[in-house]
């Protein structure tokens, strides 16, 4: 066997080096900023990225400064290049990544994005000395047993409107309508959930940030305060209904699967599953079948 033939893909991987907060850092051509972050141990703040959606850089709290560049520029998107030098820590970015999310917090409720909150806490954001700030007021939209819609806690992140289009489920009934201030994420024409082209798969609900998109066990247990994610199991099984082979992390609270969800990096979900995988599990909690006594089976 010849030597080009031997080569492994390692050896033949094309690699470039950067230099992230003083330490160089070299990683796969095609890797963008953000993984040169991550590899470098920097931990970078995320809202509308997410390991199995395609970035549409739309949330800003990601931006790092890169030198001779005139403006910050998203991690999450831009490519890593040879010879790049990056900043994640600077006067600029920090105050960048604290203006996005006071913004954020000041029309938002973000009481159940813990996430957004941790940042938040970390760059100093203080979202109420935005006094005069409009907040997005809507009623929580509960229509079926599955999922809520609360949209005053919807920050446009745009990950909802990534996993129902080409990134999973290509069913594209999610969409932004409106502009400004006035922008939410709507079914296609703003139409009733039941009149829209979902398909009730809950990607969206499993990429939301915010609780904007919530399981419907989820919310009935937040509202009687019985919502208890760290006195919760999570068990990894295969899904029962088909031979796909699709990997579900069951949720479980007081012996009760309360909701499912997949593992970003399975091989075969990526983190999305069918109604069947992430809603069709109420059959676990069935009444046992008790038989008839020997009096009734005799009558």
């Amino acid at each position: 066997m010849s030597e080009t033939m031997a080569a492994t893909p390692a050896s033949q991987t094309q690699m470039v080096t950067l230099t992230v907060d003083g330490a160089e850092i070299s990683v796969p051509a095609g890797q963008t900023v953000l993984a040169a972050c991550t590899a470098a141990g920097v931990s970078t703040p995320t809202i509308c990225w997410a390991p199995n959606l395609t970035p549409v850089n739309v949330c800003r709290v990601c931006v790092v400064e890169l030198e001779g560049s005139r403006t910050l520029v998203p991690a999450c998107s831009r490519p890593a290049e040879d010879g790049m030098v990056i900043s994640t820590d600077s006067d600029r970015v920090r105050h960048s990544r604290r203006m996005v999310l006071e913004f954020l917090g000041s029309a938002n409720d973000l009481s159940q994005a813990t996430e957004i909150n941790e940042w938040s806490a970390e760059y100093g954001a203080d979202p109420d000395r935005y006094d005069m700030a409009e907040q997005v007021d809507e009623p929580v939209r509960v229509q079926d047993e599955l999922y809520i819609r609360a949209y005053d806690r919807c920050v446009l992140c745009y990950k909802c409107v990534e996993a129902c289009g080409d990134d999973a489920q290509h069913t594209f009934a999610i969409a932004v309508a409106g502009r400004g201030f006035d922008a939410r994420i709507r079914t296609e024409y703003d139409v009733e959930l039941p009149e829209s082209a979902c398909v009730y798969c809950g990607n969206c609900v499993a990429v939301c940030p915010t609780g904007a998109l919530q399981f419907r066990t989820e919310f009935d247990l937040r509202a009687v305060g019985e919502w208890r994610p760290d006195s919760q199991t999570v068990t990894r099984t295969v899904c029962s209904y088909c031979g796909v082979g699709c990997n579900l992390d069951l949720h479980v609270q007081d012996e009760r699967i309360v909701k499912v969800t997949s593992p970003a990096d399975h091989s075969v979900t990526s983190g999305h599953l069918c109604i069947k995988g992430r809603f069709g599990w109420q059959y676990v909690h069935a009444p046992a079948f008790e038989p008839p006594t020997t009096d009734a089976a005799e009558h």
